[in-house]
């Protein structure tokens, strides 16, 4: 199955790739270069990784080949992407990019979607040596087993709940209840988020797990709403996050602060909600298209080529992931190990403002907040990265 889908992905652009006429004798000049992955195109996984993830591979693959060719070290060389559907399974992300890195030795590899994948392959990616720049992994233990290939783009649990709670404390809120996932991902995050409410005043009236695939959440959701408390926060997936939003306007649970994670910044949950349903709910986000012009140009590519728009939070990493790519290639060639010393040691400039790695944590993107207003996912903590103000009392839902 792996061999029949393995270029599925590339051939989703093979229409608009093969009929360019930019320069197609430079790019018969030299063989192609050969980036593998592993993405889920069914499965529990899919609603992530087909938003936040392969879209942008896609996109990016067609600019550089329609420039010519990514540039290696001076020589524009035709990408091509090899690649197939994980099916949102451990097992077969790990397989698959065994095959890639191990028999196939692709020049280079990208990474699949989720902490779960990630916290599975990085090690494998490292033992091969494949430099691994993750958009979708939110894990500090995958930071604490020191990978020297592994950099992670996001921010993590620490930096991103001590910005919800920081928010919460600086907007008068004085109680909290916390849903979140049973695995690797909710639970880092909660841990996280207990750290945080340490010494702020602010007290945790609930928390309670869920199993991933969860289909009702109502009954704790009815049990959070007769605590009354002034914040919600729900580290959740996709599917969780528009579950708990739907069931929460349902039971008619309308906190002054209402917090999901993965997903909220989606143009889905928007749709599914309705721009006036999604009005003052706030989640995990980073950027938008009035971050930078870069960013600007990037929504606007997308939106064009996908007729959507890329979610405010985890594409941004995807393509900053990109852009650092492209310039450690067009600076080292295809010299993994002088590509993955780049990475390490260089300021990069990307959409998303300068990243920095420390270790394989991106250091130099800050915790942020983001709120649905007006039809816009705004950055709205820190002030300092804010592209609106935060509207402190969440309407009720519509």
């Amino acid at each position: 199955m792996v061999n029949v889908n393995r270029r599925v992905a590339i051939q989703k652009t093979a229409a608009t790739i093969g009929a360019l006429s930019v320069a197609p004798q430079l790019m018969a000049q030299s063989a192609p270069v050969r980036i593998g992955y592993a993405i889920s195109r069914t499965g529990p996984w899919t609603g992530g990784a087909q938003v936040s993830q392969e879209p942008n591979y896609l996109l990016w693959a067609e600019q550089q080949n329609a420039a010519g060719g990514l540039d290696v070290k001076g020589a524009k060389r035709r990408i091509e992407l090899i690649s197939s559907d994980d099916r949102s399974d451990t097992e077969t992300v790990v397989r698959t990019y065994e095959k890639l890195m191990g028999s196939d030795k692709v020049d280079l590899v990208l990474p699949p979607w989720g902490s779960n994948a990630n916290f599975a392959v990085a090690p494998l990616a490292n033992r091969f040596q494949y430099p691994f720049l993750a958009p979708t992994a939110l894990s500090r233990r995958l930071i604490e087993m020191k990978l020297p290939y592994f950099f992670s783009l996001l921010q993590q649990p620490a930096p991103m709940t001590n910005a919800v709670v920081e928010m919460l404390k600086a907007n008068g809120a004085k109680t909290v209840a916390c849903i979140y996932v049973d695995d690797l991902f909710g639970l880092e995050n909660y841990a996280a988020l207990k750290v945080a409410l340490q010494g702020t005043g602010i007290q945790l009236v609930e928390d309670k797990s869920y199993p991933g695939g969860v289909k009702d959440l109502s009954p704790v959701l009815r049990s959070i709403k007769d605590k009354n408390p002034d914040a919600f926060i729900g580290f959740t997936y996709p599917p969780d996050t528009i579950l708990a939003s739907r069931q929460a306007k349902e039971i008619g649970f309308n906190p002054k602060f209402f917090y999901a994670s993965v997903g909220t910044a989606f143009q889905l949950y928007k749709n599914v909600m309705t721009p006036a349903g999604a009005e003052g709910v706030l989640g995990m986000g980073s950027w938008n298209s009035k971050t930078s012009p870069g960013a600007k140009a990037y929504f606007d590519a997308h939106t064009q080529k996908f007729g959507k728009e890329p979610d405010r939070w985890a594409s941004g990493a995807c393509w900053a992931g990109l852009e650092i790519l492209t310039n450690a290639v067009k600076t080292h060639g295809l010299d993994r190990k002088a590509i993955r010393d780049y990475v390490a040691n260089t300021t990069h400039k990307t959409i998303l403002g300068d990243i920095k790695f420390q270790g394989s944590e991106n250091v130099g993107t800050p915790g942020s907040v983001g709120q649905w207003q007006n039809g816009e996912f705004e950055v709205v903590w820190p002030q300092k990265i804010a592209t609106a103000k935060l509207n402190p009392v969440k309407p009720a839902w519509k």
